[in-house]
């Protein structure tokens, strides 16, 4: 679900390291706002990360 309708960022898989250098899974979510956009000219509900809202590559309603 975490997913950018804009530039399609999404979740990221990776290893957690403790300090005895023992690895387990580890996920890092993008930072997603459901947000008012304007599509067409016509306001719609979107899954926007951050990024995208911060570069105006969405224009809010």
């Amino acid at each position: 679900m975490a997913k950018c309708a804009v530039c399609e960022k999404g979740v990221h898989f990776g290893n957690k390291v403790s300090h005895s250098h023992r690895r387990s899974n580890k996920i890092w979510k993008s930072n997603i706002k459901r947000v008012s956009c304007k599509v067409n000219g016509v306001p719609q509900k979107l899954y926007v990360c951050t990024s995208c809202l911060r570069s105006g590559k969405v224009e809010r309603a």
